[in-house]
């Protein structure tokens, strides 16, 4: 009877209850004050053409079943959208949508995103699904895409939060997709069988994504996106808002960018997004570069290598004054660079080593 996110309902369904509303709405009387005659009128009309045993039946027929408050399989997290609730969601799948919920994460992003995003959101889909997070996005081409096949191909755990009907694949370019979706993973959609999407749908899907999930991850992202639209809703219910960044100079990263400004995480794999989200503990590994034998050095031993010369030997006094230590400690530090393979002697000169293997040592004088 009305259109998914109407708060006008979802206000009646808290005071009145289902049937309430339901009698409300077919009934004859005087519509509430706080509706227009028109809008009810609306409402009537399409309740005199609603069949709901037959919705049950179409989607029982691709093995759904239609989920709402109260039921065991009711993701709680969605209450916090307040009159905004979804009133019910229709599931295709095996696996239970509160229980995948639970651990969950959005990767949401441009539908015409470049090979850059793509490669991106593929990844973090893999990564997450194989630490045992469930990713959610919208099954829409692009990131959206790309995420949902990253963790397919990892063997994870995928919900595609559609604008329609489950039993509709939208867009039939991703048929095959939503399929394995369907399949291997959950397909979830306000929706009855047979419904079909318009923009406003596809932007009051979006909260639902937001809701659902502790996180949502932008990747690739215009300023007027509704990948945007399901960040700032995260953002307002209190969610994780994360952003991948992009190229200062790519119109498709601006967005993004512009989130990252604010008050969402900056986030460049999946280990970063699972020590946000997760629980204590779950912290991503420390990045650092690589490691030389160079670095193994004590302080008074880099100190001496650093003394030398880049292109010329030097005697072991000089090199003590430029590491400013003494003449015999100097020594001694030479004699174990050489034996490192660091420097070579030449009668009373030391010089660096020819090739000094995994040192880092450049001839010219840098590392």
């Amino acid at each position: 009877m009305v259109e998914p996110g109407d708060e006008l309902i979802g206000a009646w369904l808290r005071r009145l209850g289902p049937r309430g509303v339901l009698r409300l709405l077919a009934g004859s009387g005087e519509p509430p004050s706080e509706v227009s005659a028109e809008r009810m009128a609306g409402y009537r009309s399409r309740a005199a053409e609603l069949a709901p045993a037959a919705d049950l039946a179409d989607v029982e027929a691709v093995g759904g079943r239609f989920v709402c408050p109260g039921d065991r399989e009711w993701p709680r997290q969605l209450d916090d959208l307040g009159d905004a609730r979804p009133i019910g969601l229709w599931v295709r799948g095996r696996p239970s949508l509160r229980i995948w919920a639970l651990r969950s994460v959005a990767v949401v992003g441009a539908r015409a995103c470049t090979d850059y995003g793509a490669h991106v959101a593929a990844t973090l889909g893999a990564g997450l699904a194989e630490t045992g997070w469930t990713v959610v996005s919208g099954a829409a081409y692009g990131v959206d895409g790309a995420a949902h096949r990253g963790a397919l191909g990892a063997g994870g755990a995928t919900v595609g939060v559609l604008a329609c009907g489950v039993d509709v694949a939208y867009p039939r370019g991703h048929a095959e997709l939503i399929g394995r979706i369907a399949e291997q993973g959950l397909l979830v959609a306000e929706l009855p069988p047979g419904g079909h999407p318009t923009r406003s749908r596809f932007v009051l899907r979006n909260r639902v994504i937001a809701a659902l999930t502790r996180g949502t991850v932008v990747v690739e992202a215009k300023y007027r996106s509704g990948s945007l639209v399901t960040a700032r809703q995260a953002q307002k219910l209190g969610r994780f808002t994360m952003g991948v960044p992009g190229p200062v100079t790519s119109g498709l990263s601006a967005g993004v960018h512009k989130l990252l400004r604010g008050e969402a995480a900056l986030v460049t794999d999946a280990a970063e997004v699972t020590e946000l989200v997760g629980s204590i503990g779950d912290l991503a590994p420390e990045g650092r570069g690589p490691v030389v034998p160079r670095d193994l050095l004590d302080p008074v031993s880099a100190r001496v290598l650093e003394a030398l010369p880049a292109w010329t030997g030097a005697d072991p006094g000089r090199i003590a004054r430029g590491a400013c230590t003494g003449y015999d400690d100097a020594l001694a530090k030479l004699y174990e660079l050489q034996s490192l393979g660091f420097v070579e002697r030449h009668g009373e000169r030391w010089q660096l080593a020819r090739y000094p293997r995994g040192s880092g040592i450049d001839r010219r004088g840098g590392p």
